[in-house]
C-alpha cells in the first residue's frame, strides 16, 4: 500500500462513500468462488476489506482465475510472476484486467489497477469480479466451477427475423409516438400573438 497521511474534509467524505458500498456478504461469497474456480490449496482470507486487498493485491490469483476460465492451452496470461515488486504485481493486475475485458466484462464494470493495489476502491474490485462471475454463469462453457447461484444469469440476445413482407407493412404504421392528427380542427384558434378569446 501508499504511504499516505489520513484524508481530511471533502476527500475523507468521498472516500467514507466509497467504502460504504463494500459489501462483506459479497466479499465471502467471491472468497469462496476464487477458491473453487482456481482449484488449488489457497488459504481463505480473514474477513474484511484489508484482509480481501491484501489477498489480491499482488495479482497472483486474480490471472489464476481468469485462466481458470478459459480451456487448457488457450489461458490469456501465459506467466504468471510471484514477484514481491510492486511494479510488477500492478503488471498483472493490468493483464487481469485487459484479459477480464478481452472475455466479456463491459469497460464500465472495469476497476483501475490502483483501485486494488492501493485499496482506494475495494467496492469497484467487487464490481468486476461479480461481473466476470456472471458472464462465466452465462457463457455455460464448462469452464465455470463453483454454484451457479452465486451470480445472475446475463440476459441473452433475442434476435428476431421479419420477412420482407412484415418490413414493409411496417412502413406504413403511423407509431403512436408520433401522435395522431384524429379529431384534430383548427377551430377556436387564434393568430399567434392575439389574445384568447372566450366567448
Amino acid at each position: 500500500m501508499a504511504n499516505r497521511g489520513p484524508s481530511y474534509g471533502l476527500s475523507r467524505e468521498v472516500q467514507e462513500k466509497i467504502e460504504q458500498k463494500y459489501d462483506p456478504e459479497l466479499e465471502s461469497r467471491l472468497v469462496n468462488w476464487i477458491i473453487v474456480q482456481c482449484g488449488e490449496q489457497i488459504e481463505h482470507p480473514p474477513p474484511g476489506r484489508q484482509h480481501f486487498q491484501t489477498w489480491l493485491m499482488d495479482g497472483t490469483l486474480l490471472c489464476k482465475l481468469i485462466n481458470s476460465l478459459h480451456p487448457k492451452g488457450n489461458e490469456p496470461i501465459a506467466k504468471i510472476s510471484e514477484s514481491k515488486m510492486a511494479f510488477k504485481q500492478m503488471e498483472q493486475i493490468s493483464q487481469f484486467l485487459k484479459a477480464a475485458e478481452i472475455y466479456g466484462v463491459r469497460t464500465t464494470d472495469i476497476f483501475q489497477t490502483v483501485d486494488l493495489w492501493e485499496g482506494k476502491d475495494m467496492a469497484a474490485v467487487q464490481r468486476t469480479l461479480m461481473a466476470l462471475g456472471s458472464l462465466a454463469v452465462t457463457k455455460d462453457d464448462g469452464c465455470y466451477k463453483g454454484d451457479p447461484s452465486w451470480f445472475h444469469r446475463k440476459a441473452q440476445q433475442n434476435r428476431r427475423g421479419f420477412s420482407e413482407e412484415q418490413l414493409r407493412q411496417g412502413q406504413n404504421v403511423i407509431g403512436l409516438q408520433m401522435g395522431s392528427n384524429k379529431g384534430a380542427s383548427q377551430s377556436g384558434m387564434t393568430g399567434y400573438g392575439m389574445r384568447r378569446q372566450i366567448i
